[in-house]
C-alpha cells in the first residue's frame, strides 16, 4: 500500500449523459404537468435542439411528438433516458434502458434504498447492470439536472415553469431534490447563471463527487455551488475536491448535519453515512473549500466569484461616507482576516488637500462632502489605487446607489475598474436594478450590508491564498510497509513496539514481571523513573494507583512495582496484567494529545490537540485524513486556539513544532500501513520538548479491528 490512496474520479463518461443530443422519456405523459410530461414539456418549451423521444406504450402522439410503445423501437441513437415509472417497474425499465445502448439514464422513481434493505438491494442490482455496460445513473429518487447551455431539462422539478436562471458559469450540485429545486429559484432571483443544476438522490451510481470531479473539467464552468449531506466514499470527495483546487475552481459547499441529531436526519434522508463533522471541516480546510452556514452566505460566495473572480492579494482598502460603517467594516475585515494597511503618508495628504477634514487613513472618510462634489469619489479612489497595495476596494455610499447621485457614482467605479483591471471592486448601498445590473456586468460587486460583503471578500481572497499556495505544496512521502494488526486492544509496551516498528519516537522503556527485574532496569535506564501497569484491560492507569512517578532508586522502583501490581489485582481482578513498564521521567515540554481514528467515510483520521483543558473542555483539535505530509502537519498545529503555548508564549521555550510535525507524519502513515486493521490510537502525552530537542510518544494505545468492529476495550475500568 502507498501514501496516496485517493482513487481517481472517472468523469469520462459522464459527457454523453449532462451534455446528451437525444432524449428518451420512458413512462412519458400527454399531461405536461405529470412527472413523465414535464421533462418533455420543459424541453420543447425551452427549445433543446435534439431529438426528444416519448416512450409509452399506450399512446402514438405525446406533447405533439411521436410516441413509442417501447425504447427499443427508437430509430436512432439515444443517448439519455430519462425513467419516470414507479419503482416495480423501474428494473424492466433500466433494462430496457441498456438493451437500446443509451449512454445515460436519469431516474426519477422512488421507493429505493431511501426507505428499505429490499430497496437497497433492488436499487443496487439495476445500477449494477447498468454499470456492466458502461451506462451512468443518476439516482434513483432524485429531480434529475438541468444543462443550462445545451437548454437539457431532464427534470420534473415544477420550479422550471416558474422561470429559468439564465446560463452562466456556476455548476450547482445538490444531494437532495427540494433543497436544490429552492436553490435554483434562489439563484434565478439573484440573476446567477448556472452552468449545470444537478441534483443526485440516492447516488445509486453517480454521486456528489462525480460531479464535483466532472464540472473541474467542464470548460463551461467557473465555479461549484454544492449541497451535501453525507457521503459514503470520503477519498472519492477528497479526489474530486483535489481535481477543483488543481483547476483553479473555487468549491462551496452546504454540509449539514453538523449536530448529532443534525447528521441522524441527513443519514436517514439519503441512506447515506455522515462522517464526523470535524473530519468534513478539515477536509474542506484542507482543498481550500468554503463550508457556507446559511443559503444567504452559499450564494455570496457564489455570487462574488461568478462576478468579480478572485483577488490578487488580502489587502483591503475601504472608502467610505460614513465614518461608523467605516469602523464595522474595518472589524468585520479584521474578523475575516482581511488586512486594512494603513494608506501612504503621501496619499493621505492628497487626499487631505481635497478635503481638509476627511480622515484618510484606511478606511478613508471622505464625509457626507461627496454631496457637494461627486468626483471626489473617484479622485479619492485613483489616489488610493496609485498609493496603496489594495487588491480589494469596497466603498460605502449609504444610500446614494438609490438616488439620483447613484448611477454617476457607478459610472465612476466602472471607470476604474477598467484603469485597474488586476483590482477587484465592489460598492455596499441600496441600489436601483439597472444601477446594480451596471455594476455586474462590468464585474462589479454590489452588496446593500457591508458584512456580508466584507464576508465574500474574505472568502475570494481566501480562494486565492489557496490556489496561490498549493504550487508550494509538499508530496506525500515513499509508499509504506503493510502492518497487519492483531484484532484487539494492545498493551502500552505492544503499542510502543508497534510506533517505534514505524519511526514515531517513544521513550526508552523495560517491561519487567518481577522486583528483582525491576531493579536492575532501574539501574540500566538511570534514575530517576516512571513505573506503570502494563495491561491492555487497564485504560486508566492512574485512576486504579497503577502509577508512579521521580523513583529516585532500585529500592523505589522495588516498591514502585509491589504496590503497583497489588493495587492493579485489587481494583482490576479480571484484567490480565503483563507487569510494570519502566521509562525515564522527561523534564519540560508541552503536552499534546495525537491520536487516530477511523471515520466511517474518510478512513484513518488523525487528531492534534493540546492537552488538559484545552482538549478536555475547550475542544482545542485539529483533523486531517491520512497520510499526511510535513506542511498538512504544521497546518494542524497552526489551527490550535492554543498555539502559542508551542511558539513560546508569555517566556516559555519555543517547542520543537517541526518534530511534532514530523511525529504526526510518521503516526499518519502507521495508519494507513495499518489499514483496516486500524480500529483507533491514542497518544496521551505527546511531549514536546524545547526546540531542537524532539518529541517524544509518553503513553499509547492501539486498539485492532475485528470484524469491521471495534474491539471491546475495558478503558473504563
Amino acid at each position: 500500500m502507498g501514501v496516496v490512496t485517493t482513487p481517481e474520479v472517472n468523469t469520462n463518461s459522464l459527457d454523453p449523459l449532462f451534455k446528451p443530443r437525444s432524449v428518451a422519456v420512458i413512462g412519458a405523459s400527454s399531461t405536461p404537468t405529470k412527472i413523465g410530461g414535464l421533462p418533455i414539456a420543459f424541453l420543447l418549451a425551452q427549445g433543446f435542439a435534439g431529438a426528444i423521444y416519448p416512450i409509452n406504450p399506450k399512446a402514438s402522439e405525446i406533447q405533439g411528438l411521436k410516441a413509442y410503445p417501447a425504447i427499443g423501437e427508437v430509430k436512432g441513437k439515444v443517448d439519455l433516458a430519462i425513467i419516470a415509472v414507479p419503482a416495480a417497474m423501474a428494473p424492466t425499465a433500466v433494462d430496457d434502458a441498456i438493451a437500446a445502448g443509451v449512454s445515460g439514464i436519469v431516474l426519477f422513481s422512488s421507493g429505493f434504498a431511501e426507505i428499505s434493505d429490499e430497496g437497497a438491494r433492488v436499487q443496487g442490482d439495476l445500477v449494477a447492470r447498468a454499470q456492466q455496460a458502461g451506462v451512468r445513473v443518476l439516482g434513483p429518487n432524485c429531480l434529475g439536472f438541468m444543462n443550462l447551455a445545451d437548454k437539457v431539462f431532464a427534470t420534473f422539478s415544477p420550479v422550471v415553469g416558474q422561470g429559468v436562471a439564465k446560463a452562466g458559469r456556476i455548476g450547482l450540485v445538490s444531494q437532495s431534490g427540494a433543497y436544490g429545486a429552492y436553490a435554483f429559484t434562489l439563484a434565478r432571483e439573484r440573476g446567477l447563471g448556472l452552468s449545470y443544476w444537478i441534483t443526485t438522490g440516492n447516488e445509486g451510481g453517480v454521486d456528489f463527487a462525480d460531479c464535483v470531479a466532472w464540472l473541474a473539467k467542464d470548460p463551461d464552468t467557473d465555479v461549484i455551488l454544492g449541497y451535501m449531506e453525507g457521503c459514503r466514499d470520503g477519498r472519492k470527495l477528497e479526489r474530486a475536491l483535489a481535481d477543483a483546487r488543481a483547476a483553479g475552481k473555487p468549491v462551496v459547499i452546504t454540509k449539514v448535519g453538523r449536530t448529532e441529531i443534525g447528521a441522524q436526519a441527513a443519514a436517514s434522508h439519503t441512506a447515506a453515512l455522515a462522517g464526523e463533522d470535524a473530519v468534513f471541516d478539515a477536509v474542506f480546510r484542507q482543498y481550500g473549500v468554503y463550508r457556507a452556514h446559511s443559503i444567504e452566505e452559499f450564494f455570496d460566495i457564489g455570487y462574488a466569484v461568478s462576478v468579480a473572480g478572485l483577488p490578487k492579494n488580502a489587502n483591503l482598502g475601504v472608502f467610505t461616507v460614513s465614518g461608523g460603517a467605516g469602523v464595522l467594516i474595518a472589524d468585520a475585515a479584521d474578523e475575516a482576516g482581511l488586512t486594512l494597511p494603513e494608506l501612504s503618508e503621501t496619499g493621505q495628504q492628497r487626499i487631505r488637500e481635497l478635503v481638509p477634514f476627511a480622515a484618510p487613513r484606511n478606511p478613508v472618510d471622505i464625509t457626507g462632502q461627496i454631496t457637494n462634489d461627486l468626483s471626489l469619489f473617484e479622485t479619492s479612489l485613483d489616489i488610493m489605487l496609485e498609493q496603496g497595495d489594495y487588491g480589494v476596494m469596497l466603498s460605502f455610499l449609504a444610500a446614494a446607489g438609490g438616488g439620483p447621485m447613484g448611477e454617476e457614482i457607478v459610472r465612476q467605479i466602472v471607470a476604474l475598474r477598467h484603469r485597474y483591471p488586476d483590482r477587484l471592486f465592489s460598492a455596499v448601498s441600496v441600489f436601483k436594478p439597472e444601477v446594480r445590473r451596471l455594476l455586474e456586468d462590468n464585474g462589479c460587486l454590489a452588496f446593500e450590508d457591508p458584512s456580508r460583503a466584507v464576508r465574500a471578500l474574505a472568502a475570494l481572497a481566501g480562494f486565492a491564498r489557496g490556489f496561490a499556495a498549493k504550487s508550494g505544496e509538499d508530496s506525500p512521502g515513499a509508499p509504506v510497509t503493510p502492518v497487519s494488526l492483531a484484532p484487539e486492544t494492545h498493551s502500552e509496551a505492544d503499542s510502543f513496539a508497534l510506533l517505534a516498528g514505524a519511526a514515531v519516537p517513544v521513550p526508552d522503556h523495560r517491561l519487567v514481571t518481577s522486583a528483582e527485574q525491576a531493579a536492575a532496569a532501574g539501574d540500566a535506564l538511570g534514575y530517576p523513573l516512571v513505573a506503570k501497569i502494563a495491561s491492555a484491560d487497564i485504560g486508566h492507569k492512574s485512576d486504579i494507583g497503577g502509577v508512579r512517578l521521580n523513583l529516585a532508586d532500585a529500592d523505589a522502583v522495588t516498591r514502585a512495582y509491589t504496590e503497583i501490581t497489588r493495587a492493579a489485582r485489587e481494583a482490576c481482578p479480571d484484567a490480565r496484567l503483563d507487569g510494570v513498564l519502566l521509562s525515564p521521567m522527561e523534564g519540560e515540554g508541552v503536552e499534546c494529545i495525537v491520536g487516530v481514528q477511523r471515520d466511517p467515510a474518510f478512513g484513518p483520521v488523525v487528531m492534534l490537540g493540546l492537552g488538559g483543558v484545552f482538549v478536555e473542555v475547550l475542544g482545542d483539535v485539529s483533523f486531517r485524513t491520512a497520510p499526511l505530509t510535513p506542511s498538512m502537519a504544521l497546518a494542524m498545529i497552526d489551527e490550535l486556539r492554543g498555539r502559542d503555548l508551542l511558539f513560546g508564549a508569555r517566556g516559555r521555550s519555543r517547542a520543537d513544532v517541526e518534530a511534532l510535525a514530523a511525529l504526526l507524519v510518521k503516526v499518519s502513515e502507521f495508519a494507513v500501513s495499518a489499514g483496516d486493521s486500524l480500529e483507533s490510537l491514542d497518544i496521551n502525552p505527546v511531549l514536546v520538548r524545547p526546540e531542537g530537542r524532539g518529541a517524544v510518544a509518553l503513553d499509547a494505545l492501539v486498539i485492532g479491528r475485528v470484524s469491521g468492529r471495534e474491539v471491546n476495550n475495558k478503558e473504563s475500568v
